[in-house]
């Protein structure tokens, strides 16, 4: 008798579940956690013009694509979750990444940081900004949209990302004429995981329950 009941009970909030949860389609969310950011060799010939001649780099890797100019890892301290609605909708955290590239043998950056800054999206930027960690740690560059995303629940690229100077760097630079000037273009290519939604994650818990007491109530029936 007492069995029963709990049996009662779960099938009755497993109907109360399902009354109050259907099942949707709907977006789900994605957390970076490898890759690689490249960067190409258009943005050495750029900054060369503006008087940064790059003299060096640590702890850098192979590019993605090959023919890019430098690549930077993804590390394990990233915690940048993004959306698959609409192709791909940034939600929060940053990819962080290591290596630094030093200029004019005087200036060292890097061990980036990308995410999302509030108040800084317009009609050629996404509001998705690079920023240095190692010395000047401040905003170096505004990252424009790509239009041309991959995404297959796996992996993802971000293509063609274009580097504008931001306000921040034209001021240490003392060029103010520089902000928003195209300074290169970058790729991300990144390796993500599905973070569980908690819906999905009670809906498991819930079906496990049931299935546990089917289980339980076919063994009652077949020793009574």
């Amino acid at each position: 008798m007492r069995f029963s009941k709990f049996a009662g009970i779960i099938g009755c909030t497993t109907a109360a579940f399902i009354l109050i949860a259907p099942i949707e389609v709907e977006a789900a969310t994605f957390k970076v956690i490898s890759g690689v950011t490249s960067i190409d060799h258009d943005h050495e010939d750029i900054l060369r013009n503006i008087g940064l001649t790059l003299t060096g780099g640590n702890h850098t890797v192979a590019p993605i694509p090959s023919n890019y100019l430098v690549g930077f890892n993804i590390d394990s301290a990233t915690n940048f979750t993004f959306s698959d609605k609409g192709g791909f909708t940034p939600l929060s955290g940053t990819i962080e990444q290591t290596g630094t590239v030093t200029f004019n043998n005087q200036i060292t950056v890097g061990e980036f940081s990308i995410g999302f800054a509030p108040g800084r999206t317009t009609k050629d930027a996404s509001g998705l900004v690079l920023k240095d960690t190692i010395s000047l740690n401040t905003i170096l560059f505004d990252l424009s949209a790509s239009g041309l995303v991959a995404f297959d629940g796996q992996t993802l690229t971000i293509p063609d990302v274009k580097l504008l100077i931001s306000p921040e760097f034209a001021n240490i630079l003392q060029k103010p004429d520089l902000i928003g000037l195209y300074a290169g273009t970058a790729q991300i290519d990144a390796e993500v995981v599905a973070v569980p939604e908690p819906n999905s994650v009670l809906a498991t818990l819930v079906a496990g329950a049931a299935l546990l007491v089917s289980r339980f109530y076919t063994q009652k029936i077949r020793y009574t």
